[in-house]
């Protein structure tokens, strides 16, 4: 059986939970200072603890009475430290959780979490099945082979599974095609072995300002149910139905049904910028580092590899131990802005594997060990993961997920939600 020992990450290296506690209640420095006695202060992420309590009881406030909320935690929480988010999460009001492999709701479990856990992924060896029934995991079925696959090896054990169908209404991903769900759910119903939790779908286009086919997607998942026999409004087989990610959670109260998925929203950021006004939401995450030299430049010197910034005057340089090995993205050389001091610095020069460099030339009595944000707050000026984004053409999602696990992720709160 596939039973993988405890994984190696953790929410902040060497800290249990009260610790964790008795940290958020010091200052920033007295904070950093105190963690696993300083080795971890080359750079961090801080985890606002409050807000993602705040986001989740904001994100309620939109459901019906009845619509459970399922926070999606998969890729390590979106970099935020799956364990303590889930903890935070269902402490909030969440009721149910989401991941994306086996391995990850085996973490939770490890942890002492009995939610409900959702895998979104694809299952088709029989040891991950027995792994899933062993951890008590709920996973996604969506095609017949896989469906046979698990009665099969769950009959040979002797026992049976909640399971969540998957229809494909035009995400062209994982799911069943909505023309053919009507016999794929009756073949399931007829297996004695998956019991049926929910049937499912996904949007593609939720965060558009145009919901035409957020729309069309909706009304082929009712009419796949509907020719199963099945109707959210009217069901007498305690299955759930659900459809809405944050971006359709926070557009239309229609959509939630029995359940709703957000996951960007749970940390604070918007999917798009249209629905902004919906919810207040707070961010979660704000990466840090130090400074760890100061030196002066002359005119003409050139920066980092390739030499892509030469400096057209004498300058003061700052160089921090951060880099793209810790998910800095690199396309963001000679673009990225700091906040030192409440004032906003340029980057320059190509970001390298573990450091980049700053034009402090305006803080001339920069001291090595100062703090750097790269991404938060610092005084009234904020950089969000959507500047990131935006700079190299991607999307917030994978910015947050970007952020390796040598960098420790410290639990603080603000306590001002």
């Amino acid at each position: 059986m596939f039973i993988p020992t405890k994984s190696h990450r953790q929410y902040s290296p060497a800290l249990d939970n009260d610790q964790l506690t008795e940290l958020s209640e010091l200052s920033e420095s007295d904070r950093l200072s105190a963690i696993d006695g300083g080795i971890y202060q080359r750079a961090w992420i801080e985890i606002d603890e409050g807000a993602i309590a705040h986001n989740i009881r904001e994100l309620k406030k939109l459901l019906a009475p009845g619509t459970e909320l399922m926070a999606v935690v998969k890729a390590d929480g979106y970099g935020h430290g799956a364990v303590r988010v889930s903890q935070i999460v269902l402490e909030a009001g969440a009721s149910w959780l989401a991941v994306a492999t086996v391995p990850e709701g085996i973490e939770l479990r490890q942890a002492g979490i009995q939610a409900p856990i959702l895998i979104l992924g694809a299952i088709n060896q029989a040891e991950q099945i027995e792994a899933i029934a062993y951890w008590q995991l709920q996973p996604t079925i969506c095609q017949r082979e896989q469906a046979l696959i698990f009665a099969k090896t769950l009959s040979r054990n002797n026992a049976s599974l909640s399971v969540h169908l998957k229809i494909d209404t035009g995400m062209s991903r994982l799911g069943i095609p909505w023309q053919e769900a009507e016999e794929f759910i009756k073949l399931v119903q007829s297996l004695p072995q998956l019991n049926i939790a929910s049937i499912y779908s996904h949007f593609a286009t939720a965060d558009s300002p145009d919901p035409t086919i957020m729309w069309e997607q909706n009304q082929r998942f009712l009419t796949a149910l509907k020719n199963a026999g099945l109707e959210p409004e009217n069901d007498q087989q305690n299955i759930r139905f659900h459809i809405a990610n944050s971006a359709a959670t926070l557009a239309e109260s229609a959509l939630h049904y029995d359940l709703v998925r957000p996951g960007l929203a749970v940390y604070g950021l918007y999917p798009a910028p249209h629905l902004q006004d919906k919810v207040n939401l707070q961010p979660v995450m704000q990466v840090k580092a130090r400074v760890t030299q100061v030196k002066n430049i002359k005119a003409g010197t050139g920066v980092s590899y390739g030499h892509r910034f030469v400096a057209p005057q004498n300058m003061l340089l700052a160089v921090v131990g951060i880099g793209y090995a810790d998910g800095i993205p690199r396309l963001l050389s000679n673009q990225l802005q700091v906040i030192i001091r409440g004032q906003i610095v340029q980057q320059i020069g190509s970001i390298t594997m573990d450091q980049l460099m700053l034009d402090v030339t305006n803080i001339p009595d920069l001291q090595v060990g100062e703090i750097v944000t790269l991404l938060g707050k610092d005084g009234d000026l904020i950089i969000s993961a959507d500047d990131w984004a935006n700079t190299v053409g991607t999307i917030s999602w994978e910015i947050l997920c970007g952020f390796k696990h040598r960098l420790p992720r410290v639990g603080v709160s603000t306590n001002i939600y």
